[in-house]
């Protein structure tokens, strides 16, 4: 086993370090207080290649592997995870579903824009009755003939406002369960498609979230993506690929608030002498870069499952059940460290441990990962 990065491995992470701090880090408290992230820096990471990291060239993507996606991933995710969902969600669900399942028509009209960041796309699984439980589908496509009929509404979405291309998962027929679910490319500005307000939300304020409504919209039968009832087997491979992407966020953030905390421990002084000297303070240190390491190996495995065509859906869950745990649990001791100053925005700490919350949640519950992880030993 060789844990050494390749030389291309060290330049993408270089690259994505260099932009993270000097692009997304001037302007990112405003940006969390305002809920707002600008189209100039979604540009930028479009051109960077950010948007279509493992997307094959002769679609307009980077043509990267999943190792790349992770280590990009985590560099952004120290400095603003708001930035780095748009990212995941743009590589792990809507390009990858488009690339791995879609036609070649689909690709042409669609992924070429999604991998270049010209569009960025959404992906519309969770309802109001239908977070976890992904069978549940509430909305509606009704076979016309030569197009789908939807209806029903959307909960949290990212890109939800800003997105061009929407992968919107309905139920076709009910009575046949999961296997009359299907999965279809919507557009903005289709007719009785509503982008509702925007969530006010405790963390990744930065990042757009919507809720959408689909009043009898008309989908043309080419956009249903692969054959008929494929949808929800669609939804759970994306999801899977997806979930190394959310651990390389949480990641991220843990990594970020150990590195501030390092910092700044290093700085401060109590009773005589930087804090770090103290035992409470350095046994903290000690705690985090060791479980940001073990959590980093777990997610590298399942990047190179993905990379090596073997199954990673042990392997992602695992690395998303205990990287959200870490970032969630070290971003508490970050702020911890940082005392009182940690309690104040000005040192981002407080910021990283908001937006550490939701990697606990979004793209399966930590709840979730541990179903999939359980099921999966069960079976061998």
């Amino acid at each position: 086993m060789d844990f050494n990065l390749t030389e291309e491995h060290l330049m993408i992470r270089d690259a994505a370090r260099d932009f993270a701090q000097n692009e997304l880090l001037p302007g990112v408290i405003e940006r969390d207080e305002k809920q707002e992230f600008p189209n100039e820096l979604v540009r930028k990471m479009g051109e960077l290649g950010f948007m279509g990291v493992m997307v094959d060239p002769k679609y307009g993507g980077s043509g990267m592997d999943t190792i790349s996606y992770v280590l990009i991933m985590e560099e952004l995710s120290k400095i603003d995870a708001s930035a780095s969902v748009m990212v995941s969600v743009n590589n792990s669900l809507v390009c990858y579903g488009l690339e791995a399942y879609g036609t070649e028509e689909q690709k042409q009209k669609y992924l070429t824009k999604l991998a270049t960041g010209e569009e960025i796309g959404a992906f519309c699984l969770s309802e109001p009755e239908a977070g976890s439980d992904a069978t549940s589908q509430a909305t509606t496509a009704e076979d016309k003939g030569d197009y789908y009929l939807l209806n029903g509404t959307k909960n949290w979405i990212t890109n939800g406002g800003r997105a061009g291309v929407y992968l919107v998962i309905a139920q076709t027929d009910r009575s046949k369960g999961h296997r009359g679910i299907n999965a279809f490319i919507v557009e903005k500005g289709m007719e009785g498609f509503h982008i509702g307000p925007k969530e006010d939300k405790l963390g990744i304020r930065g990042s757009d979230t919507h809720t959408l409504q689909f009043n009898d919209v008309k989908v043309p039968k080419e956009n249903r993506i692969g054959e008929d009832g494929f949808g929800f087997k669609f939804a759970m491979k994306t999801l899977s690929g997806g979930r190394i992407g959310i651990a390389a966020q949480a990641l991220g953030i843990a990594s970020g608030a150990y590195e501030l905390a390092l910092k700044y421990s290093k700085e401060r002084k109590a009773f005589g002498t930087e804090i770090c000297n103290h035992q409470a303070i350095a046994f903290k240190l000690a705690d985090m870069y060791t479980d940001i390491s073990a959590a980093r190996h777990l997610i590298m495995e399942a990047a190179c499952d993905k990379d090596a065509g073997r199954d990673y859906t042990r392997t992602g869950a695992m690395a998303k059940l205990y990287a959200s745990k870490v970032a969630m649990e070290h971003t508490v001791e970050a702020v911890q460290i940082h005392g009182g100053n940690g309690f104040v925005k000005e040192y981002h700490v407080e910021r990283l441990m908001r937006d550490a919350k939701i990697t606990q949640i979004y793209e399966g519950t930590s709840e979730i990962q541990k179903i999939v992880i359980s099921r999966s030993l069960i079976k061998e």
